[in-house]
């Protein structure tokens, strides 16, 4: 298989699909790489270290687009690439699609077979294509808040461990799953005060357990939330309904139970965040200020780590993509379930369907919709 790797054009998104070694152990299979130029330059993976790997160099993303069969991607194509899609391609990626109506229509009209790694599963019920992204994106979620705490940001002025003498800063965390988790680790390792909360009484045990009563749990309710908020310097929105759009946890009204100065940092960004007032940022301008309430909602946050990222992504993806390339996409999904619940739009229909629901469209069966592709 012919397999093309572009580089990203999000706003300060310096990821790249491949590292030269996932390169090397598709090339080492018979397949065929191109990879754009420069695409992971900045993170240290010149042109060379991918010639090295196997691949070929391709002057612009337009001659990938024009002539692989797979596509592999980080972040959501942009609308310049999604219209660069041709029937029947595959494209492998971050989508993120239940709230991006835009982009959802441009998948179902390029006619391309759209695999999400947001909603890839595993046998104990996780998303293992994106939790080493929530890993990172639970610890960043704690350096942006200590950061934009500090008074030269807008920030309260409170420091996150506070000194001997002095009350920590109190961090509230809304979700138990890999980013909630990641985010309490980092912020008790700074010697903040910290609560979590979620609405699964075996995670809370679970949470427990693991922190040995180093932070709160707390069953999430409204009332729950409120209180929470009233005490929060930092509140981190990691709530995740897998496929679908994030709920609104807390409404604009909420907000204003928040200190002046205090943070939000709504990783949930990606499927249209979990606050009302949260709207997606970038690493250029990361904040904004609503009811003085600081707002951090870069949607693509690993983005800022990116080598770190960029090497922990390929460590999860390249099993599949090799399934891919070695089968075919249509053996490759038949044959996995798994790597099945990550096919949101295939061939014009939607076939994830939370994604269906959310956006209001017809859904179909992946298993249908796989039935009309080619056995090889």
């Amino acid at each position: 298989m012919h397999v093309g790797v572009p580089r990203e054009i999000k706003n300060h998104e310096y990821r790249v699909g491949l590292t030269p070694a996932g390169v090397r152990e598709l090339c080492r299979r018979g397949h065929r790489i191109t990879v754009e130029t420069r695409a992971g330059a900045v993170i240290g993976f010149p042109d060379e270290h991918y010639v090295a790997a196997g691949a070929n160099i391709a002057a612009s993303a337009k001659d990938i687009f024009a002539g692989v069969d797979m596509i592999i991607k980080v972040k959501e194509p942009q609308p310049v690439e999604y219209r660069q899609l041709r029937p029947g391609q595959i494209l492998y990626t971050y989508l993120h699609l239940a709230p991006d109506p835009e982009q959802t229509k441009g998948l179902i009209e390029s006619g391309a077979i759209c695999i999400a790694y947001e909603t890839v599963t595993d046998e104990f019920g996780g998303l293992p294509l994106l939790a080493p992204m929530s890993e990172v994106a639970g610890r960043m979620s704690i350096q942006a808040a200590a950061r934009a705490l500090e008074s030269s940001q807008g920030g309260s002025g409170v420091l996150l461990g506070g000194v001997p003498g002095v009350a920590p800063a109190h961090v509230t965390v809304i979700g138990g799953g890999v980013v909630g988790i990641n985010a309490a680790r980092m912020a008790l390792g700074l010697g903040a005060d910290v609560t979590i909360l979620d609405r699964s009484l075996p995670r809370l045990r679970q949470i427990d357990n693991d922190f040995e009563g180093r932070l709160r749990t707390l069953f999430s309710t409204r009332d729950a939330i409120e209180a929470e908020l009233k005490l929060a310097d930092a509140v981190v929105g990691a709530v995740l309904i897998p496929g679908a759009a994030a709920p609104k946890l807390v409404t604009r009204d909420m907000l204003k139970l928040m200190k002046p100065g205090s943070v939000l940092v709504d990783v949930a960004i990606d499927q249209g965040g979990c606050a009302e007032t949260s709207r997606a940022t970038t690493h250029h301008e990361p904040t904004y200020v609503v009811d003085g309430v600081t707002h951090y909602c870069v949607a693509n946050m690993p983005g800022g780590v990116a080598r770190t990222s960029t090497v922990a992504l390929t460590n999860a993806t390249l099993a599949h993509a090799i399934a891919i390339a070695d089968k075919g996409v249509r053996r490759a999904l038949e044959d996995d379930l798994h790597l099945r619940a990550g096919l949101n739009v295939c061939l014009g229909k939607v076939t994830c369907e939370p994604v269906a629901r959310d956006l209001g469209l017809e859904y179909v069966a992946a298993e249908a919709a796989l039935a009309e592709l080619p056995s090889i």
